[in-house]
């Protein structure tokens, strides 16, 4: 019995999954091709097929080179196991135009005058500006993405760390605290459960829920600009970059006689990152987990 295209796709995905990726985003384009290929009463993949959907879709051209991407990923995949399917010309359609933005490194006074000027945050007297104070501060002591810190249930603070659940790899793992850091997130606790909300989530603002994770940008963005750390409108530091200040302070900080593959390693699974070659393309330069700093 021919497998379809289709239950190709679901192959590929759980495969994909399996190994750690979400694979969500990816993993929409490859079934609209499959259903434009099948009506077609096509069983493998063909590149003029391929070439034709991805040309006949009505998004941008920059999403259109993207969605070829990803066919051409999983068909060079299937055509390992059969070479009846066409691998397409990754660049048929162009080069993406994409550019990664360039890292912005936060010196420690440039951290602490932004947490000072988020105690001045509205509305006073609610617990925002502590919020925003002490969430900022966490991500500059541990280096977890925006998004990580922002999903942190009360019942993630365990005495051995916090506990990172469902990451931007779908995995779980656990992030030491450095004693100081404990007594800034301790203080912040003692607030936080006075709130009269029903929502578990550590970090909440004066509605009694989570910020979101657009509004926590702009928040950054606005201290970061009232305190000189940014200049308005123009590109400059944003809360990633203090992920990014956390892994270049710790190479700083690495004792004479360290190695550091080993750290680099520790750094990868520490940062949550799926393979230490990530650590060292992201120059997220991590080199211990002790986190040696305050906020």
């Amino acid at each position: 019995m021919t497998t379809t295209i289709a239950e190709e796709v679901a192959r590929f995905v759980a495969m994909k999954q399996k190994l750690g990726y979400r694979y969500k985003r990816n993993g929409e384009p490859l079934l609209s091709f499959a259903r434009f290929a099948e009506d077609r009463g096509e069983t493998f993949i063909r590149s003029t097929t391929v070439l034709e959907w991805a040309s006949s879709s009505t998004a941008s051209a920059n999403e259109r080179v993207r969605k070829l991407h990803a066919l051409h990923a999983f068909a060079g995949w299937l055509h390992a196991e059969d070479a009846r399917h066409e691998v397409p010309p990754r660049d048929g359609l162009g080069r993406q135009a994409y550019r990664r933005p360039s890292p912005h490194l936060v010196p420690i006074p440039d951290i602490r005058k932004l947490l000072t000027a988020a105690l001045s945050m509205t509305p006073a007297g609610t617990i925002a500006p502590l919020t925003w104070h002490y969430l900022f501060g966490l991500l500059a002591v541990t280096g977890l993405r925006l998004s990580e810190a922002l999903a942190l249930m009360l019942d993630d603070i365990t005495a051995d760390g916090l506990v990172i659940r469902d990451t931007k790899f779908g995995k779980t793992r656990m992030v030491a605290l450095h004693p100081t850091s404990w007594d800034a997130l301790n203080r912040y606790l003692t607030l936080r459960r006075k709130e009269k909300t029903h929502d578990s989530h550590v970090f909440v603002i004066a509605t009694g829920r989570p910020p979101s994770k657009v509004r926590a940008i702009q928040v950054f963005r606005h201290l970061a600009e009232q305190t000189g750390i940014r200049e308005p409108g123009a590109r400059g530091p944003t809360s990633h970059s203090l992920r990014h200040s956390f892994a270049v302070r710790s190479l700083e900080n690495l004792g004479p006689g360290a190695e550091p593959g080993r750290h680099m390693l520790a750094l990868a699974t520490y940062l949550g990152h799926t393979a230490v070659s990530d650590t060292y393309c992201n120059q997220e330069l991590l080199i211990t987990v002790v986190i040696p700093t305050t906020w």
